[in-house]
Formats: C-alpha cells, structure tokens, sequence
C-alpha cells in the first residue's frame, strides 16, 4: 500500500493520498487548506498516480476548503457522510461563532458529483477493501476509512475522531461528548492493535499504542 501525505496550511491538517502502489490510481482524502490541488498533483506525479476519488472524513473547512477543486480537476466524485454534506456549502454551521464570523460573505458550493456515505458502507476501489465507518462526536457525520488490501496492509484513517494521545475536540456546533465516548467505545476499542492509524493531525500512530498511552482510551480501559 502506497500512503503519501502533506499538511495543508489551515490548522496544519493532514492530506493524504493512498493507493495500492506506484503507477495506479488513488484516492484524496481531506483536501484542506486553500487550493491545494498543486501539492496533490505534486504527490500524484511523483508516484505515477491518478486520483478517482476524493474522501472527506468531516466537513469542518480545514479538511474540505480544496474538494471543490480538486474534484473539478481530476472529474472525479467526493464521498462524505450524508449528516456532514451540508457543510460543504455551509461551514460555519459547524464552527464556533467566532471563526465563523470570519467566513461571513465567503461562498461556498460542493462538487458537482457528491455521494453520501452511510455506516458500514463499502467501497471498492484501488483493488481494495475499504469501510466506511460513522463515528460522530467531533462532528454529527464524522467518517473512519478502514484500509485493507491483498497483501495484508492496513490503514485507518480516522480524521479529527482520534490522534496521537488524544481526540478531536468536542465542544464545537453539532460536536457531542457523548457520542465521541460510545464512538471511542465501540468503533475505536475493538479495532486490531496494530492497526496503523493515519489521523487528520499530527504524526502516524496504532491502536495498540494509544491504547497504552492515549489518556481517553486509558480511561475508557477502566471503565471496560
């Protein structure tokens, strides 16, 4: 499996890129930061790629300001869970009101071809198997990509649900607590330890580390 990444310059986010080798086609997840589409065809040059998709893992603008571009230079669609579409167009309606305010008079439209996911759904891409898994609590659609391929490689790309010692935050419109606790419980928890996890923030890390060490998955340990 073939993973390449950049950080966009909103909120340092993680853009990555994923595909079964050199010289195939891949997949965009979370184009953030303004246009970015010239460090993805950087990357796809680079290793011979050709994107077919792009993947959002939530809607907050950090992770979706370039979909629009980048969907439109590459014909390709955008896939996003169906609770998070309407940010595409309407961002600040999951952003705190003061940086809201700062997109007040900025437009925003979606890709002309946007296709909503749903919880368990799979896709089949790149000749592998990829899961689409919900786990709200950062946002109400927030998404996991679940990586597999023939050989045995696997990759979780978790967006801003879980980092490196920590998760996303949850305090902001249509974030819950709640939900980020019975996601961590029940989607996170019972994931395979080794499983590499390529978050929306900061450095690669797995499971079983942040098991031992991610003080939210400690303390869900105790309550297990």
């Amino acid at each position: 499996m073939l993973i390449a990444s950049f950080i966009a310059p909103i909120a340092a986010a993680n853009c990555w890129i994923i595909a079964a080798g050199a010289g195939q086609e891949c997949i965009v997840i979370d184009p953030g930061g303004p246009d970015v589409t010239l460090q993805i065809s950087q990357i796809c040059q680079g290793h011979g790629l050709k994107p077919v998709a792009t993947f959002i893992t939530h809607g907050h603008i950090d992770h979706t300001f370039s979909v629009l571009p980048t969907c439109q230079g590459y014909d390709i669609p955008a896939y996003i869970h169906s609770e998070d579409r309407i940010l595409l167009t309407h961002p600040e309606r999951a952003l705190h009101p003061l940086f809201a305010a700062t997109l007040e008079g900025s437009t925003f439209t979606e890709p002309s071809d946007v296709r909503e996911l749903r919880n368990g759904d799979l896709l089949q891409f790149l000749g592998m198997k990829i899961k689409a898994i919900h786990a709200p609590g950062h946002t109400r659609g927030s998404m996991l990509f679940y990586f597999s391929d023939d050989t045995g490689d696997e990759a979780l790309i978790t967006g801003d649900v879980l980092f490196a010692g920590s998760i996303g935050r949850t305090d902001q419109p249509t974030g819950s607590s709640k939900d980020m606790e019975n996601t961590l419980r029940t989607k996170i928890w019972p994931l395979p330890e080794g499983l590499r996890v390529l978050p929306g923030h900061g450095r690669e890390t797995t499971i079983g580390y942040e098991k031992l060490v991610n003080p939210f998955l400690k303390e869900l340990r105790l309550q297990l």
